[in-house]
């Protein structure tokens, strides 16, 4: 799979999810994992974080929204029920995503969603708990994203095998885009 992912959670108010939200963010290969304007009491998560996310991943505490910043190119996906927000079995990830989530019992503060390039909501009821509901969007996502067999159109229907990777030839960007630019001599080739 292409690309890379960071998550995280603004306003946490549960160290044990936000814990239980980072070990599942280790398990499917996050790049980073945050907090933006909510204590993190990290000897609380680690009794969720059996896997050590923190000596593992890169973890950035943003203190206040101002603080809080991205890599280049990421687009911030706020995890909230909106009703413009778009259904997550149809959102097309981007491959270079940041996906925040609200605290367990409030919503995305209004300015972090005014940051959000793109809002998606998990099709349920009502609201889940924050590390399940990470996990979920990490599981789309590397649905989405990555190179599996179709599914069958029946429970009884054939497995297919997952697609090939189809290799090209090799793409040399500076030495194309020098060539374009000064093209050898005529007699060079011969």
């Amino acid at each position: 799979m292409r690309g890379f992912f960071g998550i995280g959670v603004a306003g946490a108010s549960k160290s044990m999810n936000v814990g239980s939200l980072f070990r599942t963010a280790h398990a499917f290969g996050a790049a980073y994992v945050f907090t933006l304007g909510g204590p993190y009491a990290r000897r609380v998560g680690r009794n969720a974080d059996t896997s050590d996310t923190l000596g593992q991943v890169p973890f950035y505490d943003f203190p206040t929204l101002e603080s809080f910043m991205l890599p280049e190119g990421t687009e911030l996906v706020g995890v909230e029920i909106l009703d413009e927000a778009e259904e997550l079995p149809s959102f097309y990830h981007p491959r270079r995503a940041a996906y925040v989530l609200g605290a367990e019992r409030t919503s995305l503060p209004p300015e972090v969603s005014a940051r959000c390039q793109h809002h998606v909501r998990i099709p349920t009821r009502f609201s889940l708990n924050v590390a399940l509901a990470g996990a979920l969007v990490m599981y789309d996502r590397t649905i989405a994203l990555g190179r599996f067999a179709q599914r069958p159109m029946s429970s009884t229907g054939g497995r297919e095998a997952a697609p090939m990777h189809v290799y090209g030839a090799p793409r040399f960007r500076r030495a194309a885009a020098r060539f374009r630019a000064d093209p050898p001599p005529a007699d060079a080739a011969e």
